[in-house]
Formats: C-alpha cells, sequence, structure tokens
C-alpha cells in the first residue's frame, strides 16, 4: 500500500461518500457474505472500503472490499486449526510498524481514521489477521524455502527502469594488430570498411576476424545497447542499415561493426554500476600452441573462481580478477564482455604486442538499483517473494475448499 498517499487521503476523508447498494443498506449488521461458519456483515464490507480508500490502495471499492474479508475470514481460520495465538504485545507492536508507514504513532493514525469514519477495530482487525497468516505461512513454509548463491548473482544483476532500451543487430571484425603489423591491418581494416553489403562483409569475418563469431561470418545475437561500451553507442546509432564503421583501434587489434538492426524494446533500458571480470594471460598469444591452451582450459572451468586455481603457483600477474565501473573498463574488453553471459570466455584479445592471449570471462554485472544492496538483503527480499508464492497458493486452496456464500 501506499502510504505517501495517506495523510492526504485522510484530510479530504469527510468528503468520501461510499456509493453502490451496500451503502444503503438500512441494516448494517445483515451478513453480506458467509464463509463456512463464519459471516461478514455489511458493516465490515463498509468499513473496509472506507480503510483502502483511505490508504490509496488498490481494490478500493465494494467488492474489493468484500473479498478481501472473505480471504480475511480463511486465514483466521487456519491461524486458529494451526493453534497459532497473537500475544497483546506482538498486535501493539504490529499496530505500532504499520502506523509509522505514514510517520504517525498507533494513537494518531488511530485518531485520524475515526475522524473520517473508521473504527480502531477495523485497524486492529486488519493488522492481527495480516500478522497471524504471516506466522502461519513461515511456519508451514519456510523449511521449504532455498536460496541458491545463482539467485542472488541474478537479483544483484537485475536491473531498474531508465527510460525505453535499444537493442542492436550487428555483425563484427576484430583483426589482431601487434605493432610490427599495425599499418598492414588498418589499411586491411580501411578496405573492409568499405563493404556494400551484409555477404562482403561477413565473407572478411569468415576470413580475417579473431573473434568466436567468425564462424558465423562475424554475425553476433541482437544485444541490449547497454552492454556496449558508452564510447560506441553514439558511433552505432549513426550507422544506417548495412553500413560499416570507421576502423576502430583497439589495444593490440582493430574493430569493426555493421549494422544490421535497430529496434527499440519497449523494456527499461538497463544501467550497471560495475562489472566484474577474469583475465587470465596465456603465453604464445594466438599461436598454436596458445590457442589449444584456452581451448583446453573453456574445458576446465566453469565460473571465474576456478581461474585460481589454474593461476596457483603462477606469478601473480598472470590474473586478474576484479569489478570496475563501465566506463572504467579498457574499450576492447568492454566489447568482448557485451557478447558474454556470466561464466562465458572470449579469447579474441591479446596483450603484451600479441604475445599474450586474453582468457576472459565475466563474472557478473551489477545493476545500479543493486549497488548497495547486501546478500542479506537480496537474500530476505527473494525468501519473501517465495513465501509470498506459497501464501498465494495456501490461500488458492483454501478458497477451493470453503463454502462462500454472496448474500
Amino acid at each position: 500500500m501506499k502510504f505517501s498517499a495517506t495523510l492526504r487521503g485522510l484530510a479530504i476523508a469527510g468528503a468520501l461518500a461510499l456509493t453502490g447498494p451496500g451503502a444503503q443498506a438500512q441494516n448494517l449488521f445483515a451478513p453480506a457474505a458467509r464463509v463456512n461458519d463464519a459471516v461478514v456483515t455489511e458493516f465490515e464490507v463498509q468499513q473496509r472500503q472506507r480503510f483502502l480508500q483511505l490508504l490509496n490502495a488498490p481494490g478500493a471499492d465494494r467488492d474489493g472490499a468484500l473479498q478481501t474479508l472473505i480471504d480475511d475470514r480463511l486465514r483466521a481460520a487456519a491461524v486458529a486449526n494451526a493453534g497459532i495465538e497473537l500475544t497483546s504485545e506482538g498486535l501493539a507492536a504490529g499496530l505500532d510498524e504499520f502506523a509509522a508507514r505514514a510517520n504517525l504513532s498507533t494513537d494518531e493514525f488511530v485518531k485520524a481514521l475515526e475522524q473520517s469514519g473508521v473504527s480502531r477495530e477495523t485497524l486492529r482487525d486488519f493488522v492481527a489477521n495480516s500478522l497471524g497468516w504471516r506466522e502461519l505461512v513461515r511456519a508451514r513454509y519456510l523449511r521449504r524455502v532455498n536460496i541458491s548463491e545463482d539467485e542472488i548473482d541474478r537479483a544483484l544483476g537485475n536491473t531498474r527502469s531508465t527510460g525505453d532500451g535499444i537493442r542492436v543487430l550487428l555483425s563484427e571484425i576484430i583483426i589482431p594488430a601487434p605493432p610490427q603489423n599495425a599499418a598492414r591491418v588498418m589499411a586491411l581494416a580501411e578496405q573492409i570498411a568499405q563493404s556494400k553489403s551484409e555477404g562482403e562483409f561477413s565473407r572478411f569475418a569468415t576470413k580475417y576476424s579473431a573473434t568466436a563469431s567468425r564462424g558465423r561470418g562475424g554475425r553476433m545475437p541482437w544485444t541490449e545497447l547497454e552492454k556496449l561500451p558508452a564510447s560506441l553507442h553514439p558511433i552505432i546509432l549513426a550507422l544506417g542499415q548495412g553500413e560499416v564503421t570507421a576502423p576502430l583501434p583497439i589495444t593490440n587489434a582493430v574493430a569493426l561493426f555493421q549494422l544490421r538492426g535497430i529496434e527499440e524494446t519497449g523494456a527499461p533500458a538497463k544501467r550497471y554500476s560495475e562489472i566484474e571480470y577474469a583475465a587470465y594471460y596465456i603465453a604464445g598469444g594466438r599461436s598454436e600452441a596458445g590457442l589449444a591452451q584456452a581451448a583446453k582450459l573453456r574445458g576446465q572451468v566453469d565460473v571465474c573462481d576456478d581461474l585460481y586455481g589454474v593461476a596457483k603457483g603462477q606469478p601473480e600477474s598472470v590474473l586478474d580478477r576484479g569489478a570496475k565501473k563501465p566506463g572504467d573498463i579498457p574499450q576492447d574488453i568492454a566489447i568482448e564482455l557485451a557478447k558474454l553471459d556470466p561464466g562465458e570466455v572470449s579469447t579474441a584479445l591479446t596483450r603484451s604486442n600479441g604475445e599474450k592471449l586474453v582468457f576472459l570471462m565475466l563474472c557478473k554485472r551489477t545493476a545500479e538499483a543493486n549497488a548497495e544492496a547486501s546478500r542479506e538483503d537480496v537474500v530476505n527480499a527473494l525468501r519473501q517473494r517465495k513465501l509470498q508464492g506459497f501464501a498465494d497458493l495456501f490461500m488458492a486452496q483454501l478458497r477451493a475448499d470453503a463454502r462462500i456464500s454472496l448474500q
């Protein structure tokens, strides 16, 4: 419920008028519904409806209020059958917590409700039912809720809304260019940049590119623009269909991209506060031996932590592992990371003038919105989400087994 609107709602409560046949009922204590052996009265429906209106809550019409009261009867019976009893101290704490969401004490909150025609008992029953149900759900299902490390990592990688997202369909060519070959590679790249068709660019990629996509003619899958380095965004967005970028010098290589498609996703754009990756350096660069060692290593590691075992006993410089803000990541590495999911590997890059092959693995991405979230916070949120799922299923079963009649 959105408590930011509570005070405003309470201020105008005197102007609220309930409508519909229930509001005109002569006998407010006549049954509005029967739930097994329990009764929901018309007075309770009107009280709950006004209470929900004051909280600016969803389902604040008569039918919505009636359905929440039916659910409350089912919850209360299930709580009683489980032998769960709410202490007076527990109820007082719950009332304090509820009122604090509107920055009020319990007495202040009750007074405001009463001035608007909602009784103290309506608030008490609402809070007591919620507390009892919460205890019952936790007692029944908490032991069945398991949170894995992968789930926590995925949750930390969830992103926040920052406007409409854009994704692009690119083909790529990355040509190794150690210093002794830089001039020759740049001349070749200038030639490739004049490609007039996707087929022509694809043939160049198959022949010259060092990336894994060379087997697909350089074709990349749809890629979210935000995963690519920010410096590339205006360059990519300036391309027309089928056009190729000018050669882009990167460390020990030259990159070119051809635009094959672009679209707005309608989904929120994604922003990341940091990206964690590992780079293990293999002697020999793109030699047959270096590439063979990389291929063997790819079959031995599944996550970034596995590389610590590979690097054990070697100089510290053989492995770089850390998390950086996207803008602080070298452009060539950022381009490769954009293509990877956590645990995936690229071997397109070199260092030390081509003498070392970079075995690059993406560890994880952390969303801006979650940058300050601790793993404990995420575990608690995931636990509550799973418990809510169990609670919903439990309620659906209670409704299916109940005798419910509207009067």
